[in-house]
């Protein structure tokens, strides 16, 4: 069940983001966009977070994520480090994607991982 709340609260996050972004042309357009960034910073704050409590069988089998990228996402954000653009463009553009592709990838590799009653 634990796994299942992380996997959900990550996705939820992640299609949020692409919800909030899917119609921007360029890095510009997002930094532009005071309310959107806010908001897509809340998102990925969100994810970088609950990607930080995966449990180490999880951590394990998603080896290809890149953990120091969320890592240093996540300490900006907490803590308001400023500049903090290309990290988030980099996440919006790679992390985000990457992480719920593997993510999708695994639960359909090992589901029961996924259940409810796990």
């Amino acid at each position: 069940m634990y796994q299942r709340s992380l996997y959900d609260i990550v996705m939820e996050a992640g299609h949020a983001i692409d919800q909030l972004t899917r119609e921007m042309q360029s890095e510009d357009e997002l930094f532009a966009s005071t309310l959107t960034l806010r908001a897509v910073e809340a998102q990925l704050l969100i994810m970088a977070h609950t990607l930080g409590n995966v449990t180490p069988v999880l951590h394990l089998h998603l080896m290809q994520v890149d953990w120091m990228g969320w890592t240093v996402l996540h300490d900006k954000l907490r803590h308001g480090v400023q500049p903090r653009r290309e990290e988030i463009w980099y996440a919006v553009n790679g992390l985000v994607p990457q992480t719920l592709g593997l993510l999708q990838d695994l639960r359909r590799r090992h589901p029961v991982w996924f259940e409810v009653g796990y």
